[in-house]
Formats: structure tokens, C-alpha cells, sequence
């Protein structure tokens, strides 16, 4: 099955690259004719990027009882990136990912899910702040439309769920794998028709609710500890910001602060609602727009797009199937005792 899974998944890395190749030549050709020495910081910046977002995890497998060495999660957390991309959920493929590491290096998935899930919450929140400053710089240039407000409210369903779902674990494991169970029954009714069998075990709700409410169990009493991952979160979109930034100065176009939080906000809203993987399509027309209406020329917007989208899009998904690639090489750790818990 493992070998089937990742077959599954090189494929469709294969066939999404094969698909967008026209995309990756206008991108080529447009960083021909670009600044090298910025864009080469802003690689480096994405590089920095790419440790970063494994910092959180490794602080958040920490708050759970988790010892995990940090070099193996930056492998981890790259290949997960990977896999979100051509298999996109919300940021939720990923965690398949660190469920099977868990698998193979004997933690407990229920804690690991916790992990996956704190992640995605806290991304949220940090998005929610650099939005907010956004929505401020479209309000004052009078830009706001309903778009930007209904992809807003989507997102803050996700985050609204997402958290409701931890609440229920921390309170009670019962109540969490009753609505875990009702989702697994949602789930195989709306996918019975097509595979005429159960996607889902309902059975195997309450037994996985426990896990994750021994993992959320760990967290209580270090709510001061929780402020790390959440600056860290932050951090990540401030260095997808400098690289927007570098982006602007080697193609020579000038920017204001408003322009850059303001298109950079709006975009990676769209990123996270958009349907096709990673807001493939979307996000380079929504950005685009975007920039335009905040007074960056058209001709010029479309280059920041291409450019920005090659160093955060493309380049992380050709070194995340790199790492899922040497992920799955890796030997299974042979059965040790249970993770000691602080």
C-alpha cells in the first residue's frame, strides 16, 4: 500500500508539472531578464522559509511530549508542503504525511494530528493579523469589494471549525469522537454512490478522538509556551512578504508598504479558498489584479506575479519532492518505548 501511495503521489507531481509547463516557460523567461543579485536573496529567503515553517512543528511535537530530531522534521515538513500542493485540502494532505513518519518512527498519531491541526490553526491566525492590515490598506484606498469579504468569511469558517473541533478534544474525547463519527458518516454518504462502500470507519472515531484528546491533554497549563509557535507563524509571512519585496526591487518596479501587504494579503486569501492546488490559476490572476489596483502598472504586476509565484511555487515543490522522495527511503525505526511525556 505504501508503495502504491507514493507512486500515486509522483505521478500526479509529474502530471501537474507536465500540465503547467507553458506556465513554467513564461517564468523562465521573465527571471531572464531580472535582477539576479535580489532574486537570489529572495531564494534564500524562501529557503529560510521552508525552516522556519518546520520550526513550528518542531516546537508544537515539544508541546505534545514529542521528541523529534529538528533536521528530520525540516524533511518532513518540506515533503508535506509537497504533497499539499498536488494534492490539495486545506492544508489537511499534509498531515497524511506526518501520520505515516509517525508510523515508521513510533509516535503516537493521535499527538501527531494535534500537531498537523495546531499548525494549520495558527497559520490561520497569523494570516488573520497580516489580513486585517490588508483590508485596512484596500479600505483606505477605497478597493474593498465583496470578493475579498466572502473568500474572508470562507477562510474564517475553516479556522471556526478547525478550532471547534480542538475545543471538543479538550473538554471531553467523548463529545470529539461523536463528531468525528458524524463526520465519517457525512463523508461516506456523500462518497457511497461513487466507491459503493464505506470511505471512512466510523468504529475507529471514539479510538482516534482518544488519541488526539491525550495529545490536546498535554497542552493544558502552557498556554504561555503556545506564543512561540504563533510568532513563528508569523515570522513565515513576514518572510513571504520580504520575498514579494525582492521580487519588486529586482524588476526594478518601486512599492509602497501598503501596496506590498495589501496585494500580498488579498492573494494568499485566494491561495488558501481556491479550489486547484496551491490557488494554481487563481492566485496569479487574482495578484495580478491586485497589484494593479494598487497602482502597479499591468505589464509589471503580471512579472511580479510570475516571479514571486517561481521562488514561493515552483521552487519549494521541485525541493519537496526531493524530500519526499528521500522521506520514503528512510528505514522504519524498529519499535522503542512510548515517547516520555514532560
Amino acid at each position: 500500500m505504501r508503495k502504491i501511495i507514493v507512486a500515486l503521489v509522483l505521478l500526479l507531481a509529474i502530471g501537474f508539472v507536465v500540465l503547467r509547463f507553458s506556465e513554467v516557460q513564461n517564468i523562465m523567461d521573465t527571471l531572464h531578464h531580472s535582477n539576479y543579485r535580489f532574486l537570489i536573496a529572495a531564494v534564500i529567503i524562501e529557503l529560510i522559509w521552508l525552516y522556519n515553517s518546520a520550526t513550528v512543528y518542531s516546537v508544537l511535537y515539544r508541546l505534545v511530549g514529542l521528541k523529534e530530531e529538528s533536521s528530520h522534521l525540516v524533511l518532513v515538513a518540506t515533503a508535506a508542503n509537497f504533497v499539499n500542493v498536488v494534492a490539495p485540502s486545506v492544508g489537511i494532505g499534509g498531515i497524511a504525511i506526518f501520520l505515516d513518519d509517525a508510523q515508521r518512527r513510533n509516535h503516537s498519531t493521535g499527538r501527531v494530528t494535534v500537531v498537523g491541526v495546531l499548525y494549520i490553526l495558527f497559520d490561520y491566525v497569523a494570516f488573520f493579523c497580516v489580513l486585517a492590515l490588508g483590508l485596512i490598506v484596500l479600505i483606505r484606498r477605497n478597493n474593498l469589494d465583496a470578493g475579498e469579504l466572502t473568500a474572508a468569511a470562507i477562510l474564517l469558517a475553516i479556522a471556526a471549525g478547525v478550532a471547534f473541533l480542538l475545543y471538543l478534544g479538550y473538554k471531553s474525547a467523548e463529545r470529539l469522537g461523536n463528531a468525528l463519527s458524524w463526520l465519517a458518516r457525512l463523508v461516506n454518504r456523500i462518497m457511497r454512490p461513487f466507491i459503493h462502500r464505506d470511505y471512512l470507519q466510523e468504529e475507529r472515531a471514539h479510538l482516534f478522538a482518544q488519541e488526539i484528546a491525550e495529545g490536546i491533554t498535554m497542552l493544558r497549563g502552557k498556554r504561555k509556551e503556545l506564543l512561540w509557535p504563533l510568532l513563528f507563524s508569523l515570522n513565515n509571512f513576514a518572510l513571504l512578504l520580504c520575498v514579494l519585496a525582492f521580487t519588486f526591487l529586482a524588476l526594478g518596479t518601486p512599492f509602497t508598504i501598503g501596496t506590498l501587504v495589501g496585494g500580498f494579503a488579498i492573494s494568499y486569501l485566494f491561495l488558501i479558498v481556491s479550489p486547484t492546488p496551491s490557488g494554481l490559476g487563481v492566485m496569479e490572476g487574482v495578484m495580478t489584479l491586485v497589484l494593479t489596483t494598487l497602482r502597479v502598472k499591468l505589464e509589471a504586476a503580471a512579472l511580479i506575479t510570475l516571479t514571486y509565484r517561481f521562488i514561493t511555487f515552483w521552487f519549494p515543490l521541485v525541493v519537496g519532492a526531493v524530500a519526499f522522495r528521500l522521506l520514503q527511503g528512510k528505514p522504519k525505526n524498529r519499535p522503542a518505548a512510548l515517547d516520555k511525556t514532560e
